[in-house]
């Protein structure tokens, strides 16, 4: 095999997107990093690559151990890459943040500043 592949073909053939033109637009707007920069879908991947997807508000990071051009079985497609992403939370949790009721008109900004310190982005106060 060749010592590289495009990584919107890397990425359908290991399973990471459903066709390759979901993994190309992902590529265009910007959810695929690879090693820490943004990456275009025709960027070639080589074996010890890190590849970064943000899906569903949530970074996967993947260490590519094998590439693949046509797309494979899952538990082929698992062999293919080491999976380093971090831990979600369970989804008690990620489905309260910011939930508001509908019909309650635009946050003020004491709402704006209660959610954003619940989602962990709050800004440290001003002394």
């Amino acid at each position: 095999m060749s010592g590289s592949v495009r990584i919107d073909s890397w990425l359908w053939a290991v399973r990471v997107y459903k066709t390759r033109s979901l993994a190309t637009q992902a590529c265009r707007a910007g959810h695929v990093r690879l090693n820490g920069q943004s990456a275009k879908a025709a960027q070639a991947i080589r074996v010890g690559d890190e590849v970064r997807i943000r899906i569903e508000g949530f970074d996967r990071v993947l260490v590519a151990k094998e590439l693949l051009v046509k797309r494979v079985s899952a538990p082929l497609a698992a062999a293919a890459y080491d999976d380093r992403s971090p831990e979600r939370p369970p989804r008690e949790f990620a489905g309260l943040l910011g939930l508001r009721d509908r019909g309650a008109g635009r946050p003020t900004k004491r709402d704006r500043r209660e959610l954003e310190r619940l989602r962990g982005r709050a800004l440290p106060p001003v002394p």
